[in-house]
């Protein structure tokens, strides 16, 4: 049996990694951020704040402050609410908050992108 032979060259690992989180804030602190803009798109796709918070595992009262305060701090709302009730309730995401989604993912990818070019002129 022939032992593997090692290499002269070491695989060379990265001694420090670029990470970060973003956000924007607003008047009242956090008004956009990751687990924000993933509750708008859980609204959008379920049509529901409470099937949108338990994807989430948030609780519903949880997930009415995040939508409520980015309402409030937003110039229109991102999300409305209609009551239930014979023809049942729902819930949508307005232009506003599809609006607010692509540019936050937008900003995130740019984000991301400048954390791997310093990442890259760290120079070990």
């Amino acid at each position: 049996m022939q032992k593997k032979k090692k290499s002269l060259t070491k695989r060379r690992e990265p001694l420090a990694i670029c990470r970060g989180h973003i956000w924007l804030d607003g008047s009242e602190g956090t008004f956009l951020g990751y687990g924000r803009v993933v509750l708008l798109e859980r609204i959008r796709e379920f049509g529901s704040i409470t099937k949108a918070a338990k994807s989430m595992e948030l609780s519903y009262r949880r997930a009415w402050v995040l939508i409520d305060s980015m309402n409030r701090q937003a110039p229109k709302p991102f999300v409305v609410t209609a009551a239930g009730g014979k023809g049942g309730g729902g819930t949508l995401v307005t232009n506003e908050g599809e609006l607010a989604i692509k540019l936050f993912w937008k900003f995130h990818d740019d984000f991301q992108k400048f954390l791997e070019r310093e990442e890259q002129n760290l120079g070990f």
